[in-house]
C-alpha cells in the first residue's frame, strides 16, 4: 500500500485547508487511518484517526472542534479538514494506515503505511 497526501499549502490564521491521503496499491477499507504531524525541531504528533467502519474518530484537545477527520472508502482516500488554523498548526502533515486495537491509534509504532507528508504553513 503507498499512501499519497496532498493539500498543503500557505494560508493565514484564520483560514481553513482540506488535506487528501490517497491509497493505493491496494485498499485500505479495512485499516485504521491516521494523520500526524511534524514542526521542526520537534517530534511527530498524533492529530486524528479514523476506525477502520469510520464510525469512530478520535484527535487530540489541541485540533478538537478544528480539526475533522473522514474517509471515503469508495475512493480509498481519508480527509482531514482544517478549520480556525492558528500558527501552531504548521509542520509537515502525514497520513498512516495500521491495524490496531482502537485504544492505540494515536501511537506511531502502530502504522505500518506512512505517506511522504504535505507541508501546511499557516502565517499570523
Amino acid at each position: 500500500v503507498q499512501l499519497q497526501a496532498s493539500g498543503g499549502g500557505l494560508v493565514q490564521a484564520g483560514g481553513s485547508l482540506r488535506l487528501s491521503c490517497a491509497a493505493s496499491g491496494g485498499t485500505v477499507s479495512t485499516y485504521t487511518m491516521g494523520w500526524f504531524r511534524q514542526a521542526p525541531g520537534k517530534e511527530r504528533e498524533f492529530v486524528a484517526a479514523i476506525s477502520w467502519s469510520g464510525s469512530s474518530t478520535v484527535s487530540p484537545d489541541s485540533v478538537k472542534g478544528r480539526f475533522t477527520i473522514s474517509r471515503d472508502k469508495s475512493k480509498n482516500t481519508v480527509y482531514l479538514q482544517m478549520n480556525s488554523l492558528k500558527p501552531e498548526d504548521t509542520a509537515i502533515y502525514y497520513c498512516a494506515a495500521g491495524r490496531m486495537i482502537w485504544g492505540f491509534a494515536a501511537n506511531t509504532r502502530h502504522y505500518d503505511y506512512w505517506g511522504q507528508g504535505t507541508l501546511v504553513t499557516v502565517s499570523s
